[in-house]
């Protein structure tokens, strides 16, 4: 768990900085009418939240490398005419997109319902695990879409949302992109995005999915190795020249859309194809850890129309629907 901003003071200071320019602590007071040493106090603990501060006496602060301010009207500017089919909403903090999200579905919250998150205190991914990310250097945000069919109509859902990242990147010119079944987004050099997908409704329909996507924008020196069981990656280490957030959030959500319009009338079955050209392990020999911890081991030979995972060994061609993937040493 991240530890979250307490006081809105520090989120005005930080609003202050984001230009990446040095403003004297003497300035900053003024502009908030506090003392110099409020602006001490407030800007003492930024680090925790993945901010790296220069203070530099006779100059004053600045941050390291600009932030890039997620903003609702520039998103929907580079929408264009598609933004009419979202309602976005840009929150400083919260928990998570997903949860927060996931109450305001079970409330009503119209299909098409956005929520981004600068700053997640409990960022959730697959399987329980934290979805690390400091402020500025991830785009955090979660998507409702509501469905006239019923729960079990929405298998391979989370590898249509993976095609659907995969197409946006590759507009924006990101080098390497792949896929991982069944919801991550890998580069050669590690982890870029991932999914988490929970929904609600009942077998028959309708239901409600709320889709949940963190993708490392830029690599941050300040957020620990520690934190990360595995290799990452982040945009700036594979695009020339990167997007800003916001032109980022904008071309994910319409590609998005896209893909779950298509999935609501012909589910997963005409992406499959398309999800397998960019498969990182597509016919490479893997192993599958099962959720009871068993393993089983064989060459990947794509997915089922349904998103099952292909697996083949000496048993023959078997269908797997969950499991953790991993690359035979």
């Amino acid at each position: 768990m991240t530890l979250g901003i307490s006081h809105p003071r520090v989120w005005q200071f930080l609003s202050l900085l984001a230009d990446g320019e040095f403003h004297s602590g003497e300035k900053l007071a003024e502009q908030l009418d506090v003392s110099r040493a409020s602006v001490f106090n407030a800007l003492a603990d930024v680090a925790e939240y993945g901010v790296v501060l220069q203070r530099i006496r006779g100059r004053g602060y600045r941050l390291a490398r600009p932030w890039q301010r997620l903003a609702a009207q520039e998103v929907s500017h580079c929408l264009g005419k598609e933004a009419k089919k979202f309602d976005i909403e840009i929150l400083p903090q919260a928990t998570s997109s997903n949860t927060v999200l996931l109450q305001r579905a079970a409330l009503g919250a119209p299909s098409g319902t956005v929520l981004a998150v600068e700053l997640q205190t409990a960022g959730r991914g697959r399987l329980g695990r934290t979805w690390h990310s400091g402020l500025g250097n991830a785009l955090t945000f979660s998507i409702l879409w509501r469905f006239d069919c019923g729960l079990n109509a929405l298998s391979g859902l989370s590898l249509a949302v993976g095609v659907a990242i995969v197409r946006a990147l590759n507009k924006l010119d990101a080098q390497g992109v792949q896929l991982k079944w069944p919801n991550d987004i890998l580069t050669a050099q590690g982890k870029l995005a991932g999914v988490l997908i929970e929904a609600q409704g009942d077998v028959l329909g309708p239901s409600a999915v709320v889709i949940g996507v963190g993708l490392n924008y830029n690599s941050p020196s300040s957020l620990s190795a520690q934190k990360i069981d595995q290799p990452v990656c982040a945009l700036d280490e594979i695009c020339s020249e990167s997007p800003t957030r916001n032109q980022l959030f904008a071309e994910l959500l319409q590609e998005l859309a896209s893909v779950l319009n298509e999935f609501s009338k012909h589910g997963f079955a005409t992406l499959r194809v398309e999800w397998e050209q960019y498969h990182a392990y597509q016919n490479k020999q893997i192993q599958l850890r099962m959720p009871d911890g068993k393993v089983v081991s064989g060459i990947a030979r794509g997915v089922s129309e349904n998103g099952e995972l292909c697996l083949e060994n000496s048993q023959g061609m078997r269908r797997y629907n969950s499991g953790e993937v991993g690359v035979l040493a």
